[in-house]
């Protein structure tokens, strides 16, 4: 469940409790072999438990650990192989990092059900239920939290001319959608994420980034994730994904200024140090 205590926001999760007073940072973790940034970098088991290692110390709240690149283009894995994939790293994390919330960035039911029944902690789904509804109940079931992610298409074509009526309004009320829809199955601790890069033209996402505050009218913590993604590239002029660090944080601070609670990196460190530059500045 959400709580609001005073200007504290709580979220419940499992048997543990994440304070959102102040904007988290969670820290990707792709245990895959073509992700668009770290793909093939973290392919053993302990190469991924030394990473989320380094990214619990510092200062991630949330580690997300996906088995399947949802980079344009890429092409889907079988169930098995993101369970092969994903499951070994949870078993030794969820033990090793018992202070660390653990999401599962996963569209697949099984996968899903076999993260929570290790003691995941949330499941970050791309399609937004519309993959797989029965997410839905399986969060319900395990009082897990659900990010409730907009997309359009499926990575190997979400970015071919992708179109809205007007996407901040689109995608607002896909969320209504998909709230409704969580709150029926019972779950209560949702996130919301408008998915930067997932079936959006460079203007798309501008124009959501511009416009977030609109999505914290929903009433649900928003989480943002738009690191190293291709429209930092293309306003940089071509830059490949690993110098795309300061524009990064740059579209990430914008976000924070408009309320986003959760962002979504890949390097941990430089978030954290500007969520804790963000709070002393907001609360002079």
């Amino acid at each position: 469940m959400e709580e609001t205590i005073g200007n504290q926001s709580v979220l419940s999760l499992r048997e543990s409790k994440l304070s959102l007073e102040q904007p988290v940072v969670m820290g990707i973790l792709n245990v895959t072999p073509d992700s668009f940034s770290d793909g093939g970098r973290y392919n053993s088991v302990q190469r991924a438990v030394d990473a989320i290692g380094k990214m619990a110390e510092e200062g991630a709240a949330i580690i997300d650990i996906g088995g399947e690149s949802t980079r344009p283009g890429a092409d889907p894995v079988s169930e098995s192989e993101e369970i092969n994939r994903v499951i070994p790293v949870l078993e030794q994390v969820l033990e090793a990092f018992p202070k660390t919330f653990f999401s599962i960035d996963t569209t697949k039911y099984k996968v899903a059900e076999k993260s929570l029944e290790l003691g995941a902690h949330i499941i970050n789904d791309v399609s937004g239920l519309q993959k797989e509804s029965r997410l839905a109940d399986l969060c319900a079931t395990y009082q897990a939290g659900y990010v409730l992610m907009h997309s359009q298409g499926d990575p190997q074509t979400m970015q071919k001319n992708p179109q809205y009526q007007n996407v901040t309004e689109d995608i607002y009320s896909f969320m209504e959608n998909g709230i409704e829809q969580l709150k029926r199955a019972g779950v209560s601790s949702i996130m919301v994420d408008p998915g930067i890069g997932f079936g959006k033209t460079l203007q798309h996402n501008l124009k959501l980034i511009k416009e977030l505050k609109k999505f914290i009218t929903l009433g649900y913590p928003l989480l943002v994730g738009a690191s190293r993604k291709s429209m930092i590239g293309s306003l940089l002029d071509g830059r490949p994904a690993d110098e795309r660090l300061a524009g990064t944080l740059a579209v990430h601070y914008h976000c924070l200024l408009q309320g986003a609670k959760i962002l979504r990196v890949h390097d941990v460190q430089e978030a954290v140090d500007s969520v804790k530059i963000f709070e002393s500045l907001n609360n002079e």
